[in-house]
């Protein structure tokens, strides 16, 4: 049966397999920092391993009720605000006239719809701090 493992900052979903009689892991695909199971995930796991059983329900459950307690000092949330900053930098030297010269029209349309999906993902986040208690957060800001 798989199952995820932690290795360093990532994450692994691996399967054991007894050879010789020693257990060695096979490690079926890399996810990240952030697991997630994807469709994507799923498709690649069975194409490339049809012999292991994979319990993708309950796999998917335990990576969903997983919770992070985040640490204000952690490298994840240094890298997640570092990571915000410069999407932030690049956002801010991005023009429209630029978009028709130097990319073709799919990657334009394709950049679009992120920025679009982007939007939309901070406006769903930011209504969730707005209804959250301010823990460590400024109350009479507004960021809006």
């Amino acid at each position: 049966m798989a199952f995820l493992r932690r290795k360093g900052n990532a994450y692994y979903l691996v399967h054991n397999v007894r050879r010789e009689g020693k257990v060695k892991q096979l490690h079926l695909a890399r996810l990240g920092e952030r697991p997630r199971i994807t469709d994507d995930v799923v498709r690649h796991v069975s194409r490339a391993y049809p012999f292991v059983d994979v319990n993708w329900t309950a796999l998917r459950e335990a990576v969903n009720s997983r919770v992070d307690v985040f640490d204000t000092r952690s490298a994840y949330v240094r890298n997640l605000l570092s990571v915000l900053r410069n999407l932030n930098l690049d956002l801010a030297d991005l023009f429209p006239p630029l978009l028709d010269v130097s990319v073709g029209r799919a990657a334009g349309v394709e950049l679009v719809t992120q920025l679009r999906l982007l939007h939309s993902t901070v406006g769903v986040k930011l209504d969730q701090f707005d209804r959250s208690p301010r823990r460590g957060v400024n109350i009479e800001r507004n960021f809006r």
